[in-house]
């Protein structure tokens, strides 16, 4: 990801899980030292998410910022850039040419925050426990090519992958990757609520009401050992009922940063600075959102209708009136931010074009207007969602080849059912697990997919995915990816629609917003300090 200088998911908390909270602020405001930050990101355990902050199941941008913060994985990234540099390893590698071996040396005398030691059988443990655990709405995707793990002594691990992959280091950075206390965790069952025990910069106290997360606490974790330098000793994570609530207490003091949660609208006034003492940051971001479809129901079965629909949707008008131009239009699952991009939509269709489309449906035999529901999720990507799904029938149905009907679901219906292929067409965001475009293009794409997609293309799957992954240079990968992406224009499995641009609200004492979110958009909380 470039950044100009913050960063954090566009139109924060438009992209991923941005659910409205129960709790919020008491009123009481910072005491001076402590860093506070205000998100409208709801974490809750739910039936079919029990244990919202365990590393097996937590795979969303609000957990993972919680996350990242408590354990330490293998790998990290780093202040900025997007390289891995090694976190509870003191090294680490590949042991062979074809990227199949990989082998880490822990740092000396690590240790959990609850003081148990930890040791290249814990790794082991972490590792295997998410394959094993295997959640179908879980991390074990990240983590599939793993073969084998091998630990010849308490500091080397040695893991053995089943298929090359050149990108399996950042994998480790992930917090799929996280370390846990074997002693602690159960080896084939979710840790259930909301405790965390890691070995990161921070160990963290949660406060919970109605199974929802209200806030969170953090303190720095005098076993911690790593090159991490915390600014400041304690920080916390407020989780507001609404947006107005939290520009409240952003203006009051109460809170000295937002990184999750602003409307176009507040970005707009914030740009403004008609908050006092309140700075705004902006850059590009790597957060998109799409619309992926169900390739096997008799809706959008055929080809034709997915690329009709391709021709009419205006991106520019939907970031135009819906998102304020806190957005731009993408024409690839890779974002404009990543190597590798390619607009290869805007190649193959153009500007929109109802006369183009009407005549790939007349090609196809497809009568008009073809009925069909649009469906997106209420509470997990704002509320800009519903006028975004109203803009985009009034695009479709003013083309007249279209009867759109829209649903709209909450994220604890939506997600399993989508999985369960029950919708036609929906409405999804992503950010990418690490900066490269692998991240963009083998989760959607691959048979086992983290959307149950049916959607197939051998050459993709079995030759130019695989292929990418050899290439340890990635600049020499660039080719294929642009193959995979002209393959997905030609297709539709999926339909891009824009990347975020990126913003946090910080105010005047804050230091070190910079770099407070690494090149995957990963929060940092060690880097946040304040100045006298």
């Amino acid at each position: 990801m470039t950044r100009k200088s913050l960063v954090l998911p566009a139109v924060a908390g438009l992209l991923i899980s941005t659910l409205a909270a129960c709790g919020g602020t008491d009123g009481s405001g910072s005491d001076g030292k402590t860093i506070v930050l205000g998100s409208t990101d709801r974490i809750e355990a739910s039936k079919v998410a029990p244990a919202p902050l365990d590393p097996a199941l937590a795979y969303d941008f609000a957990s993972w910022s919680v996350l990242h913060n408590t354990f330490q994985t293998l790998m990290r990234l780093p202040r900025s850039g997007t390289e891995p540099i090694p976190d509870a390893a003191e090294k680490c590698g590949f042991q062979d040419r074809r990227s199949e071996q990989y082998r880490c040396t822990l740092r000396s005398g690590l240790k959990f925050s609850n003081g148990h030691d930890l040791t290249s059988e814990d790794v082991k443990f972490s590792l295997d426990r998410v394959l094993r655990i295997d959640d179908p709405n879980g991390t074990k995707s990240l983590l599939s090519n793993v073969d084998k793990i091998e630990t010849p002594s308490d500091r080397d691990i040695v893991i053995h992958l089943s298929q090359p992959d050149a990108t399996f280091p950042s994998k480790l950075t992930t917090p799929a990757a996280a370390i846990l206390d074997s002693e602690v965790y159960k080896p084939d069952a979710l840790r259930k609520g909301f405790e965390m025990t890691g070995s990161g910069p921070y160990s963290a106290k949660t406060e919970v009401r109605d199974n929802r997360l209200v806030k969170v606490v953090f303190t720095k974790n005098p076993h911690y050992k790593g090159d991490v330098k915390p600014k400041s000793d304690k920080a916390e994570m407020r989780f507001y009922e609404s947006a107005s609530a939290m520009e409240q207490a952003l203006a009051k003091g109460d809170i000295d940063v937002v990184h999750r949660g602003f409307s176009p609208d507040q970005i707009d006034k914030l740009n403004k600075g008609e908050v006092e003492g309140v700075r705004l940051f902006e850059s590009s971001g790597q957060g998109i959102r799409y619309l992926v479809f169900n390739t096997t129901n008799p809706t959008v079965k055929n080809k034709a209708v997915r690329q009709a629909i391709a021709r009419v949707v205006d991106r520019q008008a939907l970031v135009r009136d819906v998102y304020k131009r806190t957005a731009e239009p993408l024409y690839s699952l890779i974002p404009t931010s990543i190597p590798s991009h390619i607009n290869s939509f805007h190649n193959e269709y153009g500007d929109p074009d109802p006369a183009a489309a009407r005549s790939v449906l007349r090609d196809a035999g497809i009568s008009t207007p073809v009925k069909l529901t649009l469906t997106y999720t209420t509470d997990h990507y704002g509320p800009e969602t519903a006028a975004e799904f109203k803009e985009l029938r009034k695009q479709l149905n003013a083309s007249g080849l279209f009867s759109v009907t829209i649903k709209g679901y909450p994220w604890r219906e939506f997600r399993p059912a989508l999985i369960k292929r029950q919708y036609s067409a929906s409405g999804m965001g992503w950010f990418p697990d690490f900066p490269d475009p692998d991240s963009y293009t083998a989760p959607f794409l691959t048979k086992d997919n983290w959307l149950n997609s049916p959607y197939r293309n051998s050459t993709v799957q079995d030759e130019l995915i695989p292929k990418t992954r050899q290439e340890a240079q990635r600049s020499l990968a660039e080719k294929d990816f642009q193959s995979i992406q002209n393959a997905v224009a030609g297709d539709v499995p999926y339909l891009p629609l824009w990347q975020g641009n990126t913003y946090v609200a910080a105010r005047g004492n804050v230091t070190g917003a910079e770099y407070a979110f690494d090149s995957s958009t990963m929060l940092q909380l060690w880097e946040l300090g304040k100045s006298d």
